[in-house]
């Protein structure tokens, strides 16, 4: 295609699929919470019809852009189209770290008397609570909990996203190079801790619930906490089901060094989680 044509897409049947299936995902899924015997069907078609969608689609846009039906400008505008997704993500994440600076700094020192904020007097209300933090809140209504730390898995985790942000470095530099083989192996070794950091951290939220008594009910700490992890670790098990999807087609022979968008974009997505991370492990693990 030449690389001043304007591309118009064919007509598309794939988003109304993916359309239909999460609509059948979420009505099965309200039918589920009111006890309906058949919700749970209903949400396991909508899910399969939904990864059928995905996988029809995601081979459509590989065909499509290895036969060279892509110009210039299709490049521009998936480019353009993935920052701007990553923006919204960062402004998504924001509003969680917001939220915690907000409930440390602010609110919990309000509830417990001490600064100039509304709460100074509150102490009427919650005489004996602690502006301390971690906090299950007034009241103590979560229940004794451990706090978190940093050692251990949540540091062991760190090294591995940090290592896997090196791994999908290095096969990006395979791929320019056009070497096919360190290309794969990169992605392989990126994929494999992906997935190694959602298990630890299953193991941590499980060690969490057992044994530490922290749970999404222990107050404002317990719901900032599994929040702002159990979304990251949501978007882990996104970027590396993406980054299978480039391993696959690699292994097929796609993507020459000017025309490999969809590793580009894997890519960037997979250094975004690498940052997050980053403020996770501090703001929410050491400090």
């Amino acid at each position: 295609m030449s690389t001043t044509a304007y591309y118009i897409p064919h007509k598309a049947t794939w988003p109304i699929i993916g359309t239909g299936g999460l609509m059948l995902t979420l009505a099965g899924f309200a039918n589920f919470l009111n006890g309906s015997s058949i919700g749970s069907t209903m949400m396991v078609m909508g899910f399969m019809t939904f990864i059928v969608m995905l996988a029809g689609w995601f081979s459509l846009q590989a065909t499509e852009s290895e036969s060279g039906m892509y110009s210039t400008q299709v490049g521009i505008s998936y480019r353009m189209g993935m920052m701007w997704f990553i923006f919204s993500e960062i402004m998504f994440f924001a509003v969680f770290f917001g939220t915690l600076w907000y409930t440390r700094n602010l609110s919990v020192p309000w509830l417990g008397g001490l600064g100039d904020g509304p709460g100074r007097s509150s102490h009427l209300l919650w005489e004996n609570f602690t502006a301390q933090w971690p906090t299950n809140g007034p009241g103590e209504i979560g229940g004794e909990f451990e706090p978190m730390g940093a050692w251990g898995l949540p540091l062991l985790n760190t090294l591995i996203l940090l290592t896997s942000g090196v791994t999908c470095t290095w096969a990006h530099h395979g791929l320019l190079a056009q070497k096919r083989d360190q290309l794969i192996k990169g992605l392989i070794a990126t994929v494999a801790l992906g997935f190694l950091f959602v298990a630890f951290q299953a193991i941590e939220y499980h060690e969490a619930y057992t044994e530490m008594g922290l749970t999404l009910g222990s107050g404002i700490y317990g719901s900032t906490f599994f929040m702002l992890t159990g979304f990251h670790g949501f978007h882990v098990c996104v970027g590396a089901i993406i980054l299978s999807v480039v391993l696959f087609r690699s292994w097929r022979g796609h993507f020459k060094p000017e025309n490999h968008f969809a590793f580009e974009a894997a890519a960037w997505y997979w250094h975004f989680v690498d940052v997050v991370w980053l403020g996770l492990f501090v703001f929410v693990y050491l400090l």
